[in-house]
C-alpha cells in the first residue's frame, strides 16, 4: 500500500521534516550501545535547538532528559516523531501520533515488506493507520533525516563525526547506509550537503515528494539520488519538472537489478527491456542525469551549475601529464564523446610558449603546464570557441607538491559558460580542497571525470507529456474488444499495424490446404511463407510453426497439412486458427520494434536487432513512449547492427527514414491504455525509398494473464541495521 501522490508538499511538511520545533523519540533507549540510543545523542551533538521528548515506559530519564511513558504523556505541539520500536508495535505508534496531532513521523524499524508476507501485512497496517490518522510517514526502514544545520534525527553511525560538512547539495537515498557514506566521503573532499534523507520502503513519502520538498530549501542547489528502484513514476516526474523550473539539477546513481520475471514476458521486448533499462530511459526522459560510478554522483554536480546548455559532445582535454591525459581521452571515447578539433588559436598560444607536437585529441602542455598564464590562456581560448562544448583539465604531480600552481589558472573559472572537469592524477588533497572551494568539479579518477562530462553533455531537459489521441485509443480498444483473446493473433495484430500506418506483406489466412493454394496463386506464384496463427503460439520459429521459401502450389498445400499436424502435436491445447500464407520479401536488415507498458515505470518503445537474433544480440535502444520521428532517428544511431543499412562496405542503403517512422508510429500505443505489449519482429527494412514491412506482429491487452505474469515489483528492501 502506498499513500504517495495523494497530497502535494507544502511549507508545513518541509518544516516538520527538516526543522521541527520539537521531536519525540518513540522507543528511545537509555543504553548507549543500542542503535535506538543514537538519535538522542546525535541530536544533541550536532546542535538541535528544539525540544526532545524520549518515549520509553521502562525508564524515568534518558541521558538526563525526563522520559515519557507514552506519547499520551508527552506535551502538546510535537512536530515530528522518530519511531524506534519493534515492527509489531509500529502501527500503534502511528495511531498514537495521530491521536496527539503529530502529523509527520519517521520509522526506523525493519521487518515489513522486505520480510515476506507477514511483514507485508504489517506494512499495510501501518499504511492504513497513517492514512486514517492523517500522518505523513517516512519509511519504514528509514535510517532518518540529517539536516546539517541542526536536525540530525538519524541512527546512522557516521554522525559520530564532530562536524557535519555543510554545503549546497541535497541527498535522497533508498539505502540508509549510503547517506552516511556520502556524508563522510564528501567531508573528506570538502563537499558539503544541505540535507540527507533515507526514504526506506516509501509506503507514503517517496523520492519524488521528498525531492519537491527539498527544492524549497534555498541552501540546496542540486539534488543527488541513490536509487534501488523507482516506486512512483508520477511523483518523480513532478519533482524532475519542478527541479528544471527552479534551475536545480538532479543526478542519480541507480543500482541495476536482474529480474526473473523477464523470462515470463510475452514478447522479446519484455525480456530485453528489463526494469533497469527502462529506468535508464525514464531518468533520461525526465532530465535526471544518471551516473554509474558512485564518486561521480558527488563529484560532478558543479558541471551542471553555472554553465549554459552544451550544444554538442565535443570535449577538449588539456593536460600537464601525457599519460593522465591519454587516460581521460580513452575514457571519454569509450563513453561515446568526441574530441574537440584542433584550434588554431590554441596552437598559436602553445607556439608562443615553445610547446609543440600535441597528439590528436590532446592538448599536452608538458612542463610548461606549470606556468599559470599559459594554462589560463589555453582555457580561455577553449571556452571562447564554438567548436568546444566542455573541457577536461588533467593535472599531474604539480598538484601534489605545488597546489598554488594547480589552482591559480583555474580561479574564477567555475562560473564560465562551459563545464570544466578537473582530474588530479596524484593524491593531491590540498589541491582538491582548494579547487572544490573554487566551485569546480574535481575528480579522483579518469573514469569518473569522463562519466561526469558525459552526464553533463548528454543530459536534456525533461520532456513534456504527450497529448492524448482519443481516436487512436478508441480504435485500438475496438480491435481488442472484437478479438476472442487478450493476446492478439497475427491476423489481429496485423490490423493493429494497419491502424498505426505500418504496412505488411500481402497474404491471407487459410483454413484448408486448398485455400492456402488459392492464396498462393492469387499472390502471383512468388515465394511465400506459411505461418501458424494462434494466440497461444507467439514465437512461431521457436516451435516449428513457420515454413519459408515455398514456390509452387502443391508444396504450399502439402506444407499446410504438415504445419497443422505438427503444431497440433506440439501444442495440443493451443487454439489453431489457420495458416497465414504471406508473400516473402527480401530487404536490407530485420529489426525488432517493440512497445511495453512497464507496471511501475510506464510505457517504453524499443528498437533492436530483429528475427531469431533479437535476444541473442541484445543490441537495443529504449525510450519512454511515445517518441517523435526525430527521437526515433537518434535511437537508430544507438543500434550497432543498423550499420549494415548505412551503405556498409558498399552494400545498398536501407530505408532508415521509414524505420524511424515505424518506431514513432508504434510508440503511439503509449496513448492507448488498453495495450500492455506489442511487437513487430521482424520489421523488414527495404532498400532506401521502398519503406518497411511488418513480417510478424503480436500484441497483448493490458490486464491479461500474460501481462501479469511478467510483472516483477519487489515489495521492499533488505533491512539495514548496522548503521
Amino acid at each position: 500500500m502506498t499513500l504517495a501522490g495523494t497530497r502535494t508538499p507544502d511549507t508545513r511538511l518541509a518544516q516538520a521534516l527538516f526543522s521541527p520545533r520539537s521531536v519525540a523519540l518513540v522507543g528511545a533507549s537509555s543504553n548507549p550501545a543500542k542503535t535506538t540510543a543514537r538519535p538522542l545523542r546525535y541530536l544533541r551533538k550536532h546542535g538541535y535547538a528544539g525540544q526532545i521528548f524520549p518515549i520509553n515506559p521502562g525508564v524515568e530519564t534518558i541521558d538526563g532528559l525526563a522520559a515519557c511513558a507514552s506519547l499520551a504523556d508527552a506535551p502538546d505541539g510535537i512536530d515530528h516523531a522518530f519511531i524506534l520500536v519493534a515492527a509489531d508495535a509500529v502501527a500503534q505508534a502511528v495511531r498514537d501520533c495521530a491521536a496527539r496531532g503529530i502529523r509527520c513521523a519517521t520509522i526506523l524499524s525493519d521487518g515489513f515488506a522486505e520480510a515476506g508476507a507477514t511483514g507485508a501485512d504489517r506494512q499495510e497496517a501501518v499504511a492504513r493507520a497513517a492514512r486514517e490518522g492523517g500522518v505523513r510517514l517516512l519509511g519504514p526502514n528509514s535510517i532518518g533525516i540529517i539536516d546539517t544545520e541542526g536536525f540530525t534525527c538519524s541512527a546512522n553511525a557516521t554522525l559520530e563525526m564532530d562536524a557535519l560538512p555543510r554545503g549546497r547539495y541535497g541527498v535522497i537515498s533508498q539505502s540508509g547506509s549510503m547517506i552516511g557514506a556520502l556524508l563522510s566521503q564528501g567531508a573528506a573532499r570538502g563537499i558539503g550537503f544541505s540535507s540527507l534523507v533515507s526514504v526506506g520502503n516509501e509506503i507514503d513519502l517517496t523520492v519524488g515528494e521528498i525531492g519537491e520538498v527539498m527544492l524549497q530549501d534555498p541552501r540546496c542547489e542540486a539534488i543527488l539520488l541513490f536509487l534501488e528502484s523507482i516506486k512512483d513514476r508520477a511523483a518523480l516526474a513532478r519533482f524532475a519538472r519542478a527541479a528544471q523550473a527552479t534551475g536545480k539539477p538532479v543526478l542519480a546513481y541507480k543500482l541495476g537489478r536482474s529480474e526473473a520475471g523477464q523470462a515470463l514476458a510475452a514478447t522479446h521486448t519484455g525480456a530485453l527491456a528489463g526494469s533497469d533499462a527502462v529506468a535508464d530511459a525514464l531518468l533520461a526522459h525526465l532530465g535526471i542525469a544518471r551516473v554509474r560510478i558512485l564518486e561521480t554522483l558527488f563529484e560532478a554536480p558543479p558541471l551542471f551549475l553555472g554553465s549554459g546548455a552544451p550544444k554538442g559532445r565535443r570535449v577538449a582535454v588539456v593536460t600537464t601529464t601525457g599519460g593522465g591525459g591519454a587516460m581521460v581521452v580513452d575514457a571519454l571515447a569509450s563513453l561515446g564523446l568526441e574530441m574537440a578539433p584542433p584550434l588554431s588559436e590554441v596552437h598559436a598560444i602553445l607556439a608562443e610558449h615553445g610547446v609543440t607536437g600535441s597528439p590528436a585529441g590532446l592538448i599536452d602542455l608538458t612542463l610548461a603546464g606549470t606556468r599559470p598564464a599559459l594554462v589560463r590562456a589555453v582555457l580561455d581560448a577553449l571556452r571562447a570557441s564554438d567548436d568546444v562544448d566542455a573541457i577536461a583539465m588533467v593535472i599531474g604531480s604539480s598538484s601534489q607538491f605545488h597546489p598554488e600552481l594547480a589552482v591559480a589558472p583555474l580561479r574564477g573559472f567555475a562560473q564560465g559558460a562551459k563545464p570544466l572537469g578537473v582530474y588530479l592524477v596524484p593524491a593531491a588533497d590540498e589541491s582538491r580542497l582548494l579547487l572544490t572551494e573554487e566551485g569546480l568539479a574535481v575528480f579522483r579518477t579518469a573514469e569518473s571525470c569522463a562519466e561526469g562530462l558525459r552526464a553533463r553533455l548528454t543530459r536534456c531537459p525533461p520532456e513534456a507529456e504527450a497529448a492524448p489521441d482519443a481516436h487512436l485509443a478508441r480504435s485500438v480498444r475496438a480491435l481488442f474488444n472484437a478479438a476472442d483473446d487478450p493476446a492478439l493473433d497475427e491476423i489481429e495484430a496485423r490490423r493493429l499495424c494497419d491502424l498505426l500506418g505500418i504496412s505488411g506483406p500481402e497474404g491471407g489466412l487459410a483454413d484448408s490446404a486448398t485455400a492456402a493454394g488459392e492464396i498462393f496463386a492469387r499472390l502471383g506464384s512468388d515465394p511465400v511463407a506459411l505461418k501458424i496463427v494462434s494466440p497461444d503460439i507467439p514465437h512461431k520459429s521457436d516451435t516449428g510453426g513457420l515454413i519459408l521459401g515455398l514456390t509452387d502450389r502443391a508444396a504450399v498445400e502439402t506444407a499446410f497439412d504438415r504445419l497443422m499436424a505438427t503444431q497440433r502435436a506440439a501444442h495440443p491445447r493451443a487454439r489453431l486458427r489457420g495458416v497465414l500464407v504471406q508473400r516473402m520479401e527480401t530487404g536490407i536488415a530485420e529489426a525488432l520494434v517493440g512497445f511495453r507498458r512497464d507496471p511501475q515505470l510506464g510505457p517504453v518503445v524499443m528498437l533492436g536487432a530483429g528475427g531469431v537474433l533479437a535476444e541473442a544480440l541484445r543490441d537495443t535502444a529504449i525510450r519512454v513512449a511515445p517518441v517523435t520521428t526525430e527521437e526515433a532517428r537518434r535511437m537508430l544511431n544507438e543500434v550497432s547492427f543498423l550499420r549494415v543499412a548505412r551503405g556498409f562496405r558498399n552494400r545498398p542503403r536501407g530505408d532508415l527514414d521509414a524505420l524511424a517512422d515505424a518506431v514513432a508510429r508504434l510508440s503511439r500505443l503509449a496513448l492507448c491504455d488498453d495495450v500492455a505489449e506489442a511487437e513487430i519482429n521482424p520489421l523488414l527494412m527495404l532498400e532506401e525509398g521502398r519503406g518497411v514491412r511488418a513480417l510478424d506482429a503480436l500484441a497483448v491487452r493490458r490486464g491479461s494473464p500474460s501481462e501479469e505474469e511478467g510483472e516483477d515489483a519487489p515489495p521492499g528492501r533488505e533491512p539495514e541495521r548496522e548503521d
